[in-house]
């Protein structure tokens, strides 16, 4: 099952390498948006435009690097944002993984 996100701009690098990047919530912390579906990333990738691109990675990955390096970074997981300005609910990484758990 791949994860969509961060965008093409942004993939490959590490949670701290994209911090400027990164949604800044009114609390003051950030949130590294991504999709279940290549379909929703894509319409999220032309609402938000700026170039942006989607690129898969493996649900493996995700779980294993991209979390706990959110982890260590203090960094929140925006799961399938939408709309116009790219709304939607965030979690913390341990939340995310409680949540993949929970849907198996």
């Amino acid at each position: 099952m791949p994860v969509e996100g961060p965008p093409q701009d942004q993939a490959g690098q590490s949670p701290s390498e994209i911090s400027a990047t990164a949604p800044l919530s009114e609390d003051g912390t950030r949130s590294l948006p991504y999709w279940s579906t290549r379909a929703r990333a894509q319409r999220a990738a032309e609402n938000w435009g700026h170039g942006l691109r989607v690129d898969s990675l493996r649900l493996d990955a995700w779980r294993d690097v991209d979390l706990p390096d959110a982890a260590r970074a203090g960094y929140m997981i925006g799961i399938n944002w939408t709309g116009p300005r790219l709304v939607g609910w965030s979690f913390t990484p341990a939340e995310s993984l409680n949540r993949l758990a929970a849907a198996r």
